[in-house]
């Protein structure tokens, strides 16, 4: 993925197969039920999920790792945040928030695949808490040890699920080696 010689069409299923494993990281200790299950042969049992799902991804470049998700927990429930940073604060602004009813009982996946500054994912996790959200976790592809620092400081209860923590953002608040702007990477808008 890090590779900028990357083709789009290959960064999407590369984006999408590590989503497959975060989304089962950070559900796998979800709560689950036996079920009794008839096969073709005979009488067993299996586990089902036993938690409401509801799956937040940060537009645009959440997008990306949503169908992947959706592919683990197919039952979910799924929310959109609009979220845009300005390229001279680094500050995050809301352009658009559409989210399920009573998350109160639910556990809330956001994904946003660049964890930075932290402040993207610290306003995300806000919106959810005041929609009423208790179990809130991030899932994201490449994070900085500053986004990580400032999610921690903002909301100490909320898990960081990421396969990598690179070394530190640059002056313009871009993850150093980081992958470049994800959504452009993975919609070929470079």
């Amino acid at each position: 993925m890090r590779d900028k010689t990357t083709r789009a069409s290959h960064f999407r299923r590369l984006a999408h197969r590590i989503s497959l494993i975060l989304a089962a990281e950070a559900t796998r200790a979800l709560p689950t039920a036996e079920v009794d299950i008839e096969t073709p042969l005979e009488a067993t049992t299996g586990r089902q999920l036993q938690a409401d799902v509801v799956v937040v991804p940060v537009l645009r470049a959440g997008l990306g790792m949503l169908e992947a998700v959706l592919e683990i927990l197919p039952y979910a429930r799924v929310g959109h945040i609009g979220l845009q940073r300005d390229e001279q604060t680094a500050v995050a602004s809301q352009y658009y928030k559409k989210l399920p009813p009573d998350l109160s009982h639910s556990t809330a996946l956001i994904i946003d695949p660049m964890l930075a500054t932290g402040g993207s994912a610290v306003a995300a996790i806000t919106m959810l808490q005041r929609a009423g959200a208790r179990d809130i976790r991030l899932i994201c592809i490449v994070a900085a040890p500053e986004g990580i620092a400032e999610v921690e400081r903002a909301h100490p209860g909320v898990h960081v699920y990421t396969p990598v923590i690179d070394r530190e953002l640059n002056a313009h608040k871009f993850i150093l080696p980081g992958l470049g702007d994800f959504g452009d990477r993975l919609y070929g808008t470079v």
